[in-house]
């Protein structure tokens, strides 16, 4: 199983400090440096800035979001930086949720497999570069004809020739159906809040996906790349504190990262077995009270969505992971020295 920075989404600000963390995840033997995008600061771009300076690690996001620009538009964005870094792109890709996508993109949420399908074609026939490019599908028909068109659409071929025509395309995926398109349609799998517990819960989706006529990978050459915080520590305090300090971002993914009529997010924490802990959580963080849905939060759930621990606790940890199927596990990390140490510890 290889390592991974996640460097995710921004706050308020830039973070500080990331080249160092870049430099040591290079240093360390690292396999990849991925970013994240929410509405605010972009996938691409830091990617780009930071990952100038890297010659070795794969360049990843996790995940760019499918209506916050056309098919073609990713296509450009991932065969630039694909040149501009010798092949080292892994395109990310997810459809997010209604509340972003009809309130911060305007665009409507309606048929996201169906939509997630046509995106992936519509990229991959951009990076084969055998023709032009057209699409005949309801969600970006190329060339366009429909209302307000002057009809005068060409089908093109991009002028830059991609490097790689298999650039490899992973996709966020939370329910049984769109995971299992996933792993029929895409090279790899970003899960959110996948758990050695939960784990067995996915299988039978990704083998329904890989079982489909035209499959484009077996389980045995497609990657799951799974995030979470690994954390050494020297005992049971510090542990604790560590999981309490995580308790607001779970709550804040269980209860308030959606409408309450529709919460991916929800839904999977539902699925793994905690229906009425995420409505009460959800109830409270939506009418405003954040820290009684916060308390609400088990060490279980959050010890079982992240790694932390003592040395042989974590390598313990880490294995059950291997063995689950992740085949590159997605850290964030707080300091170069805490890449360094976890390097040491795993590779």
């Amino acid at each position: 199983m290889k390592l991974g920075l996640q460097l995710g989404y921004w706050g308020a600000q830039p973070p500080q400090g990331v080249g160092e963390l870049v430099a040591a995840a290079e240093e360390s033997g690292f396999d990849a440096i991925f970013t994240a995008e929410a509405w605010g600061s972009d996938a691409f771009t830091p990617l780009a800035w930071w990952g100038r300076e890297t010659s070795r690690v794969r360049l990843g996001t996790s995940i760019v979001q499918m209506s916050g620009r056309t098919p073609t538009s990713i296509a450009m964005h991932a065969l630039t930086l694909d040149h501009l870094t010798g092949g080292r792109v892994i395109l990310g890709m997810g459809v997010s949720g209604p509340q972003v996508v009809e309130g911060w993109y305007g665009q409507p949420f309606s048929k996201p497999l169906a939509r997630t399908r046509e995106v992936v074609e519509i990229i991959r026939k951009v990076l084969a570069r055998e023709e032009p490019v057209i699409n005949a599908g309801p969600h970006h028909p190329l060339p366009y004809n429909g209302p307000g068109a002057v009809h005068l659409g060409k089908p093109l071929k991009p002028i830059v020739h991609p490097l790689r025509s298999d650039l490899p395309i992973w996709l966020g995926a939370e329910g049984p159906k769109n995971v299992a398109q996933t792993a029929e349609i895409a090279d790899g799998w970003i899960p959110i809040f996948y758990t050695p517990k939960s784990a067995a819960m996915y299988q039978p989706w990704l083998d329904e996906g890989f079982a489909r006529e035209g499959a484009r990978r077996t389980r045995a050459d497609f990657e799951i790349s799974a995030t979470c915080h690994l954390q050494i520590v020297e005992n049971a305090e510090q542990k604790q504190a560590v999981l309490d300090g995580m308790k607001p971002v779970v709550a804040l993914y269980m209860g308030g990262m959606g409408a309450k009529e529709q919460n991916f997010h929800t839904q999977v924490f539902t699925r793994m077995g905690y229906g009425d802990l995420a409505d009460q959580v959800q109830d409270l963080y939506l009418a405003g009270d954040k820290d009684k849905a916060t308390a609400l939060i088990p060490d279980e759930l959050v010890d079982d969505m992240h790694i932390i621990g003592t040395p042989g606790e974590v390598k313990e940890r880490v294995a059950q992971w291997e063995e689950t199927g992740v085949t590159t596990l997605l850290l964030s990390a707080r300091s170069a020295a805490e890449i360094r140490q976890v390097a040491e510890l795993l590779t």
